[in-house]
């Protein structure tokens, strides 16, 4: 492992260096890794992994038609390499368990029935572990329990893969049966492309993903975003002036600057005016949203999100209800406004993936 200085403390993270492909492939020869589930994490951890040279099979139910259809299109082979959830288990020797948490908790049974002494189970999410009071995912202590979480969505994961860039993973060992249980994790970690691993615990992961999520990642961004452009709007800005003020200039420009060097060098780069004016605000957002960020960790860490998850998730209307916020969502002035912007954007520009900071340059404001 690399000791790496983290703003003062000192982490310890594996890198390609460290263990190479040729030490991972050592690892998992004659492994057959499952992965069951093709749908977000599931595409991403496969290719990458059958182009890395291993032993990869799919697993997916037929009666989920799209990403049967999305399996074979992306060249698995039915009766080869691409199977039912039943014949999946019963081949693989590691199992990637990459259907949804509320899939998990439905599908488990089957999964279990399949699971021989020796074998690995593989997650890239903490959920059905740290919360197995809720969701009855138990595993037998025969088996491996093992968890690589990439840092990013299944897209990212493959688009950073193909760029060679990798994204970050953590790792975990719940349970160790064989002895090889953190050379097979580390090993699969590197296999999916992974640009470094460091080191968490299931529950640590699940808390600090459910936090993020709801939070700066997705859902305090998306209600920032929303709060600007509705202020922008009522004081009579144009659709296109509150969305590049709000979205395009933080997307395409500025979150770029923090991606490469920092926020202090964001900071740096912008107008006088921009930085004094960001120092003085920022306490305040800060002071404005601490209570909530308290809130949700409790929520996260009393189990109260999980339930939600479970009881919203496993509706059999749920994707149902799913589409229908979604599209309240992209029909929104706010989201329709970003689809106008994005179709003026140079052609070169929207092709480019913008996934990973390497090799992305970005101007500051003047």
């Amino acid at each position: 492992m690399a000791i790496i200085d983290f703003g003062g403390v000192k982490e310890n993270v594996i890198t390609r260096k460290e263990f190479p492909m040729a030490k991972a492939r050592k690892v998992l020869k004659g492994e057959t890794i499952a992965v069951i589930g093709y749908g977000v994490q599931g595409p991403a951890q496969s290719l990458n992994m059958k182009d890395n040279g291993f032993n990869v099979i799919v697993g997916q139910s037929r009666k989920f038609k799209a990403d049967w259809d999305r399996a074979r299109k992306d060249g698995w082979v039915p009766g080869k390499t691409l199977f039912d959830l039943d014949e999946a288990c019963e081949r693989g020797t590691v199992i990637e368990f990459l259907v949804s948490d509320a899939a998990q908790r439905a599908i488990w049974p089957l999964v279990k029935k399949h699971l021989k002494p020796g074998d690995a189970l593989y997650f890239s999410h903490g959920f059905s572990i740290a919360y197995k009071e809720l969701t009855k995912v138990i595993p037998p202590k025969d088996v491996d329990v093992i968890l690589v979480a990439p840092k990013g969505s299944g897209t990212s994961v493959r688009r950073n893969f193909l760029s060679g860039a990798g994204i970050n993973s953590s790792f975990a060992v719940e349970q160790d049966a064989t002895g090889r249980a953190m050379d097979r994790c580390i090993a699969l970690g590197i296999a999916i492309g992974s640009g470094y691993l460091f080191p968490t615990t299931f529950r640590n992961e699940v808390y600090s993903d459910l936090t993020g999520e709801r939070g700066v990642l997705m859902g305090a961004i998306a209600g920032v975003m929303e709060a600007q452009y509705e202020v922008l709007r009522l004081h009579g800005h144009s659709p296109s002036e509150a969305f590049n003020e709000t979205v395009e200039e933080f997307t395409e420009s500025l979150i770029r600057l923090v991606a490469e060097n920092g926020m202090d060098w964001m900071y740096a780069n912008c107008s006088a005016t921009a930085q004094r004016g960001a120092l003085d605000w920022k306490p305040k957002f800060k002071k404005a949203v601490m209570p909530v960020f308290r809130e949700l960790y409790r929520r996260v860490a009393s189990g109260a999100e999980t339930k939600r998850v479970l009881q919203s998730c496993g509706r059999s209307d749920y994707q149902v209800q799913l589409t229908r916020e979604l599209n309240r969502m992209a029909n929104s002035e706010l989201w329709q406004a970003g689809a106008a912007t994005r179709k003026l954007r140079p052609k070169e520009q929207a092709k480019k993936d913008f996934s990973t900071a390497k090799g992305i340059g970005g101007r500051a404001k003047n």
